[in-house]
């Protein structure tokens, strides 16, 4: 286990904090707890949502500690982006609500990070980039896939091709975050969402979130259709299906299993 990444469970959300001063970097060990972290959780029936922020008040994460790689070694460099990316698939394929609170920069591997989330909140001083090439690398976290899906192919080439840095309110604009909020206010309106997320039906969600990440693989838009009919009809087979109805024609809240 690694102390540069904090868990933190607040009733049916989980807290993940990148915790490795001064910018929060990624380490071998940082990001194999991570896809630890997450797998487990994905095993927690009492958890909906996930929230990644970052500790202190400057960085959200500033991606991998260029050190890393200076000496040129292809093993290392192998071991890192593998280590990489099977953390980031893994924040990915989390079965619940997953929102970065973008709370400063959020550079390389730490946009990526943020990326492979369902939803971003930065606050209004926090800077976005992917400069890898920049000194000789490239993104291989997800950012060439996952920054075009988002943003269109022109500004990722932008922000990627020519190392361009945005602002929050223009990731707002081109659809890199879905909201801009204050300083110091990312973490209590992630926090709001995933509260939000909690009414639903954790079983219905986990579905939903497979429908529309299937999107991106290019499935026809009549197979889209027949796996929203065969997930429809896989609900059934779920405790939360029939809570949820009945809860309704009850007028009453439901509880949710998960299962």
């Amino acid at each position: 286990m690694s102390d540069l990444i904090k868990l933190d469970k607040r009733d049916h959300v989980a807290v993940i904090t990148i915790a490795n001063p001064p910018a929060n970097t990624w380490t071998l060990d940082s990001l194999n707890h991570l896809s630890t972290l997450v797998d487990d959780l994905n095993e927690d029936p009492d958890i909906y949502a996930l929230v990644m922020t970052g500790e202190g008040e400057k960085f959200f994460s500033a991606g991998a500690d260029l050190k890393t790689f200076a000496d040129g070694d292809v093993g290392n460099a192998n071991a890192m982006a593998q280590a990489f990316g099977r953390a980031f698939d893994a924040l990915t394929r989390f079965r619940g609500v997953s929102i970065a609170a973008i709370n400063g920069y959020a550079m390389g591997g730490g946009l990526e990070c943020a990326l492979a989330c369902d939803l971003r909140i930065a606050e209004e001083q926090a800077q976005m980039a992917l400069p890898e090439a920049g000194v000789g690398l490239l993104p291989c976290a997800g950012g060439t896939q996952n920054l075009p899906w988002l943003v269109g192919e022109g500004w990722a080439k932008r922000m990627i091709l020519c190392g361009e840095r945005v602002k929050a309110d223009k990731a707002l604009e081109i659809g890199l975050v879905e909201e801009v909020v204050p300083t110091g206010e990312s973490f209590d309106k992630a926090m709001a969402l995933a509260h939000m997320s909690e009414k639903q039906s954790p079983s219905s969600v986990a579905r939903c979130k497979t429908l529309i990440m299937s999107a991106r693989d290019g499935r026809s838009h009549a197979d889209g259709w027949r796996l929203e009919r065969e997930l429809f009809v896989d609900l059934f087979s779920t405790e939360d299906q029939r809570e949820g109805v009945n809860a309704f024609l009850e007028k009453r809240a439901p509880q949710w299993k998960n299962r």
